[in-house]
């Protein structure tokens, strides 16, 4: 068990989403950065899909109710246990009664990552709703209460106390196994959406050539870029239609939209493209302030980039494995 110690504004209880319920007017959540959970519930033994909580604010500070152990992944923020620094993208034990603090993320040139991820013996123990444990803020439903946690909330760890799990090792980032950069900013591909050609050339060559800043009228929701206009050849009236994270919108303003994992599942603004599944990690980690590059992409090519990305999974659970194997031997 843990009990959140500091004011843990916007840190949330989330799992890799909630699918199958967008016919019924339910959004994904989920993680922001699904390769971080992923890696860190691998690295304890989890099953990959076992809730965390996503920290987008530091300093978070927890205790240690009972013996625990526990993964750091996502952001490299400055991590202590009681006075202990710890290595990011690793597994640790804690014992009862130590603190766990989290400090923010250097920033590393032009780029840091924004977002961490705790990951606890077992995942974080809260019931599953329409599949999910992920919090659907919107909805007020899912994770912790359906809401962000709040200091002075105890979470139970589903393996907390028992001692089974081997800690000590770690891995490789996926930002340092898969990078992708453009002109020395961190790059997306995008596939081209339906109404691409119906902005006008110019705009749509401006998306590829320039950069992108992501404004501060951004959350899980949505970020909300500013750049070059994006202007449509003529006006476009739409109905509302569904739409998935990832997908790219230009409002009347002509300053895009990329929905992210709270994302409605509806919208009536045209689509100029689609952020590949096997990137939106790249982009739940752009901080707010940040500037991105785009790279326009094919379908071929978006599946393969998530065979790659797949493939770093496969890569993790297996040196995980041989790491678990030989520290049981020893």
């Amino acid at each position: 068990m843990i009990e959140i110690l500091s004011s843990a504004a916007l840190a949330t209880v989330q799992d890799l989403g909630r699918t199958g319920s967008l016919r019924w007017g339910v959004g994904t959540a989920g993680a922001m950065d699904p390769l971080a959970l992923a890696a860190g519930n691998l690295l304890l033994g989890n099953p990959v899909n076992a809730a965390s909580i996503e920290v987008p604010v530091f300093p978070f500070v927890v205790r240690f109710v009972a013996d625990c152990s526990f993964a750091l992944t996502g952001a490299d923020g400055v991590a202590r246990l009681d006075d202990t620094p710890l290595l990011p993208w690793w597994s640790h034990h804690a014992r009862a009664g130590q603190v766990l603090t989290l400090s923010p993320p250097p920033q590393t040139g032009s780029w840091r990552a924004c977002r961490a991820y705790l990951c606890l013996g077992g995942g974080v123990d809260v019931p599953e709703v329409l599949g999910s444990r992920s919090t659907q803020l919107r909805g007020a439903f899912g994770g912790f209460e359906g809401r962000a946690l709040r200091q002075g909330d105890v979470l139970r760890a589903a393996r907390s106390g028992d001692g089974t799990s081997l800690t000590g090792f770690g891995l490789v980032p996926p930002a340092l196994g898969l990078p992708l950069h453009q002109d020395g900013l961190a790059a997306m591909r995008v596939l081209p959406g339906a109404e691409y050609l119906n902005f006008q050339a110019t705009s749509r060559a401006a998306f590829w050539d320039r950069e992108w800043k992501i404004t501060p009228q951004s959350d899980r929701y949505g970020y909300r870029l500013a750049g070059d206009k994006l202007t449509p050849i003529e006006s476009l009236e739409m109905r509302s239609h569904g739409i998935v994270p990832g997908v790219i919108q230009v409002p009347p303003g002509g300053q895009p939209i990329i929905q992210m994992r709270d994302a409605q599942p509806s919208g009536g603004y045209p689509k100029f493209g689609t952020v590949i599944e096997a990137d939106l990690w790249r982009l739940g980690q752009a901080p707010i302030g940040s500037r991105v590059r785009f790279i326009e992409t094919s379908w071929n090519e978006a599946v393969a980039a998530l065979d790659e990305v797949n493939q770093w999974l496969d890569e993790v659970r297996r040196l995980v494995d041989l790491q678990r194997w030989q520290l049981g031997r020893s």
